[in-house]
């Protein structure tokens, strides 16, 4: 079997990080987005995985060279020249994703991070017959996503309604999708919307069925869904008992602690908070809600929550870092010093305070 990940552009949203990395390589829960979602692969039998990117090939492959031989699993790209939306890359890819065997692929946004139950969504696929498979989630707030509406008992897809006005259903595309080959001669080689232009047609003729993911789902594309997702994910291994998860006197709550990573007396760690690798967590530092990516060093008594922390940043002693501030890579903040939201690019120090919300170049 095979896959496709539509990686896209430029990750404008989770800036200033992905002005270091391309967002795929973006750690989440210490480990780069896009891994998630090739392990999973992997594990129910993908041995091809094919990225649709239109930024930075160079980077994503050699990146990702040294875990093709770990995983055991080919990774090639498909690169776009202009965007393509979410259809048009499937064309582009169209000989990869062809061969002879007729087994349907995978196509999955990258952004999204969940249980990734790939098995039951083939099971799903091969029991109705029909050209393609989507998930939905079900959601609080439809109005502000497309809604899919299904026959709830087979999961006939019936109509897609865009940020409905009034309630149609509760339930939307979840960016994961299972589609025989046929697929690929709807589209053609354009820039062209597989949520708005190929799925509507596929379900007029009664073969795109919906399956309700189990289990939590979030689009990690922007600092807060990304910091709302680590929660959910942590949950997730807590539901299972991960050893993944750390324990003891100093942590509260779903963390988790890269084995390299030090941490002084007296903190308080937690809950929903990664450590990356290399970092040093001095004495009396409280952490919550928060990423602490590789190689950071957070000084004596400082406190940081509901923010992320860059590769390589120090923050200063007896500093407050709170309400979604998110400081590129090599980022130094001052001892004392208070940041309420601030989105710092990379390599700047920080001598003065910032009091609301901005970016600081």
């Amino acid at each position: 079997m095979k896959a496709l990940i539509l990686v896209g552009g430029f990750g404008t949203r989770l800036r200033p990080l992905t002005l270091s990395v391309p967002k795929p390589l973006v750690e989440f829960a210490n480990k780069p987005m896009i891994l998630h979602q090739i392990e999973a692969l992997k594990a129910v039998g993908v041995t091809e995985v094919i990225l649709a990117i239109n930024y930075q090939p160079e980077v994503m492959l050699n990146f990702l060279k040294e875990f093709e031989t770990k995983l055991g699993i080919k990774i090639t790209c498909s690169q776009e020249t202009e965007p393509l939306g979410t259809a048009g890359p499937l064309a582009l890819a169209r000989d990869k994703l062809v061969d002879d065997s007729g087994e349907p692929f995978f196509v999955l946004n990258s952004d999204v991070i969940s249980e990734y139950p790939f098995k039951e969504m083939i099971e799903f696929h091969k029991s109705h017959g029909g050209e393609a498979s989507l998930m939905v989630t079900k959601v609080d707030e439809p109005s502000k996503y497309g809604v899919v509406v299904m026959e709830e008992s087979t999961g006939q897809v019936e109509r897609f309604v865009e940020k409905p006005k009034l309630f149609v259903g509760n339930k939307i595309n979840a960016g994961i999708y299972l589609l025989d080959p046929c697929v690929l001669e709807r589209i053609q080689l354009r820039p062209t919307s597989i949520e708005k232009e190929v799925f509507p047609k596929i379900a007029a003729e009664k073969k795109l069925f919906a399956m309700v993911l189990p289990g939590f789902w979030m689009d990690i594309g922007q600092p807060r869904d990304y910091i709302t997702g680590l929660r959910l994910y942590l949950d997730s291994l807590k539901k299972i008992s991960s050893p993944k998860l750390a324990s003891g006197p100093l942590i509260v709550g779903n963390v988790i602690v890269d084995e390299t990573a030090k941490i002084g007396e007296g903190c308080l760690i937690g809950p929903d908070v990664a450590i990356g690798p290399g970092c040093v967590i001095e004495s009396g530092v409280r952490l919550s809600r928060c990423t602490v990516m590789r190689g950071v060093r957070v000084k004596k008594h400082a406190c940081i929550s509901s923010s992320i922390i860059g590769w390589h940043s120090t923050v200063g002693q007896w500093a407050r870092v709170e309400n979604m501030t998110i400081l590129g890579e090599d980022v130094h903040v001052c001892d004392e010093i208070y940041s309420n939201g601030g989105v710092v690019l990379p390599h700047k120090e920080i001598k003065s305070s910032i009091l609301k919300p901005e970016i600081v170049m």
